[in-house]
């Protein structure tokens, strides 16, 4: 077994800066529509509000189809092909909403913004560029940049619409795809061999097993109807912005102050979680919260109560989107959180996509308070969903790469030995990734004994 320094290398920050800023442009030309779409929607032919929540959430439906597809192809055809590919798909949806007069138009361009499902591609190939003990570094080090990216179009939607039309928010983003396309191939290294990576990628033969399991379906269902329900409001929230004497112009630094207090009043509540082992009870608070916000904003929506409803919903919104993937990470099984990871993906871009209709349909059929009343009456299911959810195992995942000479008898005399390790909970030896893939309680792990293993092994392999 060969110990790796866990530093990172010239070709490493090289690849986790451009994967990470490549992810991140991508994700906020997807999101800068969402706080102004719907309030410049009477420029676009046919617009209805209903239309109007398919085009926010449209993307999420060819996200969730095809991300699979694109893993799947990018295995065989190479990551930085298939990256480019839609890469270049986002470009043109972007060119096509851009030009479109008419709200078919727009549809259409985020259907193409959409099918350019290069999420899992990226990932494997982040992976394919990192060493196992840096990984997981690198994989948060993207989850920041999504949640960045969030922020940043919040605020930089706002005011490119207010500028310059509608128009041009969606040349801005084909504008950051196209540089993406310059840092993919001028700043990520060359790909080497590609592998398939168990705590990225999905495989097909684990689905199955992570589909019955109701701590994870709880956790899928989370992400799901949490991005259903930002999708929805988003539909109203930017009139209710108006109704309280903001000027479309200045909503971007109304989201501002928002999403900075919301991330001040996020970060020792995450800490609180983790550190003390509060995830299940942190996140019903979160999806109560939620709910209140939502009621809030249904009834007492006018003058300043609307930005302590909005700053409640952010507070929990950020709260959920970062303890949940560290929930399934945690639950996952050793070898599986790929697996897991893509279909907690898949719900995630699924619930973009309903909410956006939900919200749309409501908001014509019974006008914008429906819009907050209905996904308050969602949340409240979901909080009693999750009353059954249980207490999230404090694990960590690790992976320890295999010497080449090590095969057969001697890998299963390695995975029971690795298994008897005190703290070791799960173990998953994979040959053909020369990888063991653990779950460990760090609190009890015996590191010495797991160090003498490694180093016990490596000498019999040498």
């Amino acid at each position: 077994m060969r110990k790796l320094s866990g530093l990172l290398l010239a070709s490493e920050r090289r690849a986790i800066t451009g994967l990470a800023g490549l992810y991140a442009t991508r994700m906020l030309g997807l999101f800068m529509v969402l706080p102004v779409l719907a309030l410049y929607a009477d420029e676009l032919v046919g617009a209805t509000p209903l239309l109007v929540g398919v085009a926010l959430g449209v993307y999420g439906l060819t996200q969730a189809v095809l991300q699979i597809p694109f893993g799947l192809l990018s295995d065989r055809l190479g990551r930085k092909p298939v990256i480019a590919a839609g890469l270049l798909l986002f470009v043109i949806g972007s060119v096509v909403a851009a030009n479109a007069d008419s709200i078919g138009g727009v549809i259409l361009g985020r259907c193409l913004q959409g099918s350019g499902a290069v999420a899992a591609a990226i990932m494997a190939l982040l992976a394919d560029q990192t060493r196992e003990q840096v990984r997981t570094a690198a994989m948060a080090t993207i989850g920041l940049s999504i949640g960045v990216a969030f922020a940043v179009a919040m605020v930089l939607g706002p005011w490119l619409a207010a500028t310059f039309g509608l128009s041009s928010v969606f040349w801005f983003t084909a504008m950051l795809a196209a540089l993406g396309l310059v840092v993919l191939w001028k700043l990520v290294p060359p790909a080497p061999r590609r592998l398939r990576h168990r705590d990225v990628g999905i495989d097909r033969r684990q689905l199955n097993a992570i589909l019955t399991r109701a701590d994870l379906w709880r956790l899928d269902l989370s992400i799901f109807a949490l991005h259903l329900v930002l999708m929805a409001i988003f539909v109203a929230v930017p009139f209710r912005l108006v109704e309280a004497g903001i000027e479309a112009e200045r909503h971007g630094l109304t989201y501002l102050g928002i999403m900075a207090l919301a991330f001040v009043g996020m970060v020792p509540l995450v800490v609180i979680a983790e550190k003390r082992q509060r995830m299940r009870g942190m996140s019903l608070t979160a999806i109560a919260a939620i709910g209140a916000s939502l009621v809030g904003l249904t009834v007492f929506g006018g003058g300043w109560a609307l930005f302590a409803w909005l700053l409640l919903f952010f507070v929990a919104f950020n709260l959920l989107e970062a303890m949940l993937p560290s929930m399934l990470s945690k639950l996952a099984p050793a070898g599986a959180k790929g697996t897991a990871m893509g279909v907690y993906s898949t719900s995630q871009f699924l619930g973009a996509f309903f909410g956006g209709v939900l919200g749309g349909f409501l908001a014509q059929q019974w006008g914008l308070a429906a819009v907050f009343a209905g996904s308050a009456t969602l949340v409240g299911i979901w909080w009693l969903l999750m009353l059954g959810m249980p207490t999230v195992p404090h694990l960590s995942s690790e992976v320890v790469a295999l010497d080449d000479d090590q095969h057969g008898d001697a890998l299963d005399t390695l995975m029971t030995s690795f298994a008897d390790v005190a703290g070791v909970e799960d173990v998953m030896v994979v040959p053909e990734e020369r990888v063991a893939y653990l779950k460990v309680d760090r609190q009890r792990l015996d590191e010495d004994a797991l160090a003498r293993l490694i180093r016990s092994s490596r000498n019999r392999g040498g």
